[in-house]
């Protein structure tokens, strides 16, 4: 089979696609929480509840595919990512209103779009590694960046929607970007898609819990996905804390900038990243994840502790698609079972690491800045597993010759 005679490239603007709608699902609910508040008299308390069964939800999914691997059709899992996806986001307009507990309602909504974004994380790039690609990892790193933009789309896109036709609307808009994945079955139900592993001989969940390297890139994607999620879901409350500005600045200065600073670092080496060898940059991005965590921790002025903030998001952009490229590259037959396994882990990691920050600021007095030294313990396990993989490997750490 000729790479020439199918058209990859409706493949990869599926998967593109498929990360925009996962990004949709992770950021335009939680928009959504005084508008619950008000109209269906949810307690805000109960409201934290919303992100915890969707990461839940996420965790499990990621199980089951890992334990299923092999009896996984990827053609019908990811279209079926698409329409949960679109049926959650339409089935918030009136879910809510038919049950006698709307909370009730809006968790059996989010459960279905979270089912939708734990295929779309497993399946979607081993699709994008099957196909025959130059730069497997600069592909991966493009790939993920759509997810940043995406974020990026949904804060700026929902808070401008806002602005001009009121809260009250926010049915109109759910509506609106579900159209994305419902387009996104088309293009995932006919583009060509390959096995990452011919006929189906990827390993087994026990042979890799054999593999030590394996273990160092599980604990490596866990770092990763912690280091990610807590500046994500803490930098709008850290902006509005240390800076004293309202919500829509909080969002705009906080997660929506995050997200921008974590899309272009995954731009820039989805373009340039044949010059440079991953291990190297990932150590290098690992520093300085570290020192933005410190940054943000310990600087007595605002503006600083917030450049912090940006920082880590240029910082962490690679870690997640770096991590899938070392790991496949390095256990090439870990086939589905590998790819589910990283997203479980990095999922563990995203949940966990920032529920660790708000107990730790719990405990030091409500004080946000000393939680934030949690994503410092995170950077240096980040750190350490990436030095761990290069003296197994014995990998180099310099710029190589080649330019694309």
């Amino acid at each position: 089979m000729r790479a020439t005679s199918k058209n990859y490239k409706q493949t990869q603007l599926a998967c593109y696609l498929g990360f925009v709608t996962q990004a949709i699902t992770a950021n335009f609910t939680p928009l959504l929480f005084l508008s619950f508040h008000r109209e269906y008299g949810v307690p805000i308390t109960r409201l934290a509840l919303i992100p915890a069964v969707f990461y839940v939800v996420q965790l499990v999914v990621d199980f089951l595919c890992a334990r299923f691997a092999r009896r996984l059709d990827y053609r019908k899992g990811i279209v079926l990512s698409e329409i949960t996806s679109a049926l959650g986001l339409i089935g918030l307009t009136f879910v809510p209103a038919l049950t006698s507990d709307p909370f009730v309602g809006i968790l059996l909504c989010v459960a279905v779009y979270a089912m939708g974004s734990g295929l779309i994380e497993v399946l979607c790039s081993p699709i994008i590694e099957a196909c025959p690609f130059p730069n497997k990892e600069s592909m991966m790193s493009l790939l993920h960046s759509f997810y940043c933009w995406g974020a990026v789309a949904v804060i700026l896109g929902s808070t401008l929607f806002f602005t001009f036709f009121g809260l009250d609307n926010w049915r109109i808009l759910a509506v609106l970007w579900a159209l994305l994945p419902l387009y996104n079955i088309y293009n995932f139900a006919t583009c060509p898609i390959e096995p990452v592993v011919p006929d189906n001989k990827g390993m087994k969940l026990g042979a890799l819990f054999k593999s030590g390297i394996f273990w160092v890139c599980m604990l490596l994607m866990v770092a990763a996905g912690a280091s990610e999620s807590i500046m994500a879901q803490w930098t709008s409350a850290f902006a509005e804390d240390a800076l004293g500005v309202g919500k829509t600045v909080g969002d705009l200065a906080g997660p929506c900038g995050f997200a921008f600073c974590m899309g272009l670092s995954r731009l820039w080496y989805g373009k340039y990243g044949a010059r440079v060898k991953l291990p190297f940059f990932m150590l290098v991005s690992g520093v300085l994840c570290l020192a933005s965590y410190l940054l943000a921790a310990f600087s007595a002025l605002p503006a600083l502790a917030l450049a912090g903030c940006m920082s880590c998001g240029l910082a962490v952009g690679i870690m997640w698609p770096g991590t899938i490229s070392l790991s496949s590259a390095r256990i090439p037959t870990g086939g589905t079972a590998l790819f589910a396994m990283l997203a479980l882990c990095g999922d563990l990691g995203g949940s966990t690491g920032p529920a660790l920050v708000g107990v730790v600021s719990r405990y030091a007095g409500d004080d946000l800045q000393t939680g934030i030294v949690v994503g410092a313990v995170f950077a240096i396990l980040l750190i350490s597993c990436i030095l761990v993989l290069m003296l197994k490997t014995k990998e180099s750490c310099h710029i190589t010759k080649k330019r694309v």
